[in-house]
């Protein structure tokens, strides 16, 4: 029998749907990767907000890892929202013992504006989860937290985006260029290339989970064995495709569809 490919997210949740957790399994299971999840925080939130945030203990998130590391293959990995420099000293030392691509999204603030993870808890992530990665996924407000940089143009992604690996130690950064105008430019550098991904920019307000959901999908193609530009390049046209076919649920920012390219609505040239 065909090997099944397994992907683990460690985030927050989301009870609407749109993005955390519930956002990454959507995507795995749509990419056909069996998806496993830790929680790290129950989130109450909505297209329009965060408004509550409960943490879970730090013994029950070392459990969950613990459940799944000793009796489940793991062959990607992504972290999402870990909201302390607690939670996130626990993760990094338990993610060494598994030997797979990490995939960080440096959630930091959600769609809405609201924080998500502490202020002093920033700088660890970027001083010791950040080195760990096979790839981190800013957007270009995280990406000027995480570099100290102010960036207005492609040039300053690019520059950030090797700043990131060179001065940080990520194994590649994937800087997005969601938040500039004119086309929808990410650019990945790797170490040694710089790999450029476009897409014509989509005018919706509903993009809620957007980032949950690009690097899920990165990690469900990781955990599939595909090159990291060939990832990175598939789950472009997949977050595309989502965000092109949103759904206009609730009364702010919406939720991306994550069965877009299953319903054939969406054609780019490539088989999903």
């Amino acid at each position: 029998m065909k090997q099944v490919s397994c992907a683990l997210t460690i985030a927050g949740t989301d009870p609407s749907g749109g993005a955390g957790i519930h956002a990454d399994l959507k995507t795995f299971q749509e990419l056909k990767s069996y998806g496993m999840s830790v929680i790290t925080s129950v989130v109450a939130q909505n297209t329009t907000g965060v408004q509550a945030i409960q943490h879970v203990s730090l013994k029950m998130i070392e459990q969950q890892l613990d459940s799944i590391i000793s009796d489940m293959p793991i062959h990607a990995f992504k972290t999402g929202m870990i909201a302390n420099i607690d939670m996130m000293k626990l993760v990094a030392n338990k993610i060494q013992e598994i030997d797979a691509p990490y995939v960080m999204d440096p959630v930091m603030v959600a769609t809405s504006g609201d924080a998500l993870i502490e202020q002093d808890a920033r700088d660890f992530l970027r001083e010791h989860l950040l080195p760990l990665t096979s790839i981190v996924t800013p957007n270009i407000p995280e990406a000027e937290y995480l570099t100290g940089e102010t960036i207005e143009t492609v040039d300053d992604m690019k520059q950030a985006a090797e700043l990131i690996v060179k001065k940080f130690g990520a194994g590649a950064a994937l800087v997005k260029g969601g938040h500039l105008t004119g086309e929808a430019v990410d650019l990945l550098f790797d170490g040694s290339v710089m790999h450029t991904f476009s897409a014509k920019r989509i005018e919706t307000k509903n993009t809620h989970g957007t980032g949950c959901t690009y690097s899920a999908a990165i990690t469900a193609y990781l955990s599939q064995g595909l090159p990291l530009p060939d990832a990175v390049d598939k789950a472009k046209r997949f977050v595309t495709a989502a965000i092109q076919y949103s759904f206009p649920l609730g009364s702010g920012n919406g939720p991306t569809n994550h069965w877009a390219t299953r319903e054939g609505e969406f054609t780019h040239g490539t088989n999903y």
